[in-house]
């Protein structure tokens, strides 16, 4: 790769902001370096290239970095224009899609998150949330697919499909291991036949992490969470 078109990717193997800038990339076609980060241990490099908040992803091109995966897949979209357009032409559908993208994002999988990290009354409060929020996006579902699921292919994926399978692609290793069920046939029939639809897609098969090795992250991300909060 010439040194004046390199793409490199600072992430976490588990990471669902990172599996989107990766799909992104991937789906465009563009060769990149993929650099693991130790979370528990950051590099100088990662530091310094987001001091601010210190996280993955960072898309690093011709030595410059971006951080935050949305703000990472406008670029790509905007710098990369061959093939898919991960976002469409009119404003009012592109503000569209970003408010959704950023629902999925800081409501529903942070609220996802605090199922995982939390027990008692806590949890059950946040599954709750967790089960309204997805009743919510089922409804917008509705709307954005008023004729029902269209066929989903590489050539037409956009930002929110991707938003979609790169959040809630391992939902059935979080089910299995939270006992929970958190995208249901018979309660969100639109967001599981989209989920499925997208799930098939080779690009995406290709990138899927083993299911046991999931389960085992999410019973160690929860195990240290509750010693933590009973420290």
């Amino acid at each position: 790769m010439a040194e004046e078109n390199k793409v490199r990717l600072h992430g976490m193997w588990v990471s669902p902001f990172v599996r989107l800038v990766k799909l992104a990339l991937e789906i465009k076609g563009i060769e990149y370096e993929y650099v693991e980060e130790d979370l528990k241990n950051k590099s100088l490099v990662l530091l310094n290239y987001n001091p601010i908040h210190k996280k993955v992803p960072v898309l690093v091109v011709n030595g410059k970095p971006l951080v935050e995966s949305l703000i990472i897949l406008e670029y790509i979209d905007e710098t990369w224009k061959n093939g898919t357009r991960f976002l469409p032409e009119d404003p009012y559908k592109r503000a569209q899609i970003r408010f959704w993208c950023s629902f999925i994002h800081k409501q529903v999988f942070e609220t996802m998150m605090l199922v995982l990290k939390s027990d008692g009354e806590a949890q059950a409060k946040a599954a709750k949330e967790v089960s309204e929020r997805f009743s919510t996006l089922e409804e917008e579902i509705k709307n954005i697919f008023p004729e029902g699921i269209q066929v989903i292919d590489q050539k037409n994926v956009g930002l929110l499909d991707l938003v979609i399978v790169s959040t809630f692609g391992y939902y059935k290793a979080q089910e299995e291991y939270l006992g929970l069920k958190l995208i249901d046939r018979e309660k969100t029939p639109l967001l599981f036949s989209w989920l499925s639809a997208l799930l098939e897609l080779p690009v995406v098969k290709e990138s899927l992490l083993p299911h046991e090795k999931v389960v085992g992250f999410l019973k160690l991300m929860r195990e240290m969470a509750l010693k933590s909060t009973s420290d």
